[in-house]
């Protein structure tokens, strides 16, 4: 009887040690939901053969649609690049020193929502795009990207958090003083953004924002064109993450006719 209660509390413990386990990986599905993104996230950038250094870091990007085309923001982008030099628009892959390098061009462009899709010859794993019409406030979110840049090497950094709102590009100021050009057009245009629970960095723009579970892109991190919007008003800008709606994604790969 010793003997067989022995077995039975071994057998117990075992069972659920393995609900246990089985229990946190499914309130924190991000670990491996990481795993699997993480070749998709790519750095936006230069290379200029005689430069020093040669590769130049601007932001971040990630990898959609059969592998060959790259998300990032239009601001990223070069304003001009060097044909006296040979510099190219790149993007790069990798992990720590391991870094590849893609000659890339601009398939298509959003100015008025500051994204831009490229193209690379060689495909990487792409992420899969998600919808508007999932997405709502209080839901949990992730970005990847490089807000070091590639200073220490190719090292994505992963932030976690939650759609705080989802509010108007640009909101109606107080006084007719505030009020740019840029506002403007960004209050004829009737596009939302998600308002963000976590704290992107300059080197964050491009990022992917995705659900933590199943990987897929609702958004895409970017601070300059909607503080430019939404806080111009303030002396100080906050700290505040904004993130573009994936489906402007969506429309951009349409327009590049995929």
């Amino acid at each position: 009887m010793t003997k067989f209660m022995s077995g039975l509390e071994g057998w117990i413990l075992a069972a659920l040690l393995v609900f246990t386990t089985n229990l946190a990986m499914a309130q924190n599905p991000l670990p491996d939901t990481l795993e699997k993104v993480r070749p998709s996230i790519v750095a936006i950038g230069t290379f200029d053969p005689t430069g020093r250094p040669r590769n130049v870091f601007r932001g971040s990007g990630f990898v959609v649609g059969n592998g060959h085309q790259v998300v990032t923001n239009y601001h990223v982008l070069p304003k001009k690049l060097s044909a006296k030099s040979k510099e190219t628009l790149a993007v790069f892959s990798g992990r720590g020193n391991r870094v590849r390098y893609h000659e890339a061009r601009v398939l298509a462009k959003d100015v008025a929502n500051d994204l831009a899709l490229l193209y690379i010859s060689t495909p990487l794993p792409a992420m899969s795009l998600g919808s508007a019409s999932e997405v709502r406030e209080g839901d949990e979110i992730a970005f990847t990207g490089f807000p070091l840049g590639m200073v220490l090497g190719l090292y994505p950094v992963t932030h976690r958090g939650i759609v705080s709102a989802i509010t108007p590009m640009a909101q109606p100021q107080v006084s007719a003083k505030v009020i740019t050009a840029q506002m403007i057009r960004a209050m004829r245009n009737a596009s939302n953004v998600l308002q963000l629970d976590a704290t992107a960095y300059p080197g964050n723009s491009g990022s992917a924002v995705y659900d933590p579970a199943t990987g897929r892109v609702v958004g895409v991190i970017n601070s300059v064109l909607v503080k430019g919007n939404k806080e111009a008003a303030i002396q100080k800008p906050s700290g505040i993450t904004y993130a573009i709606d994936v489906q402007h994604v969506h429309q951009l790969l349409k327009e590049a006719g995929n």
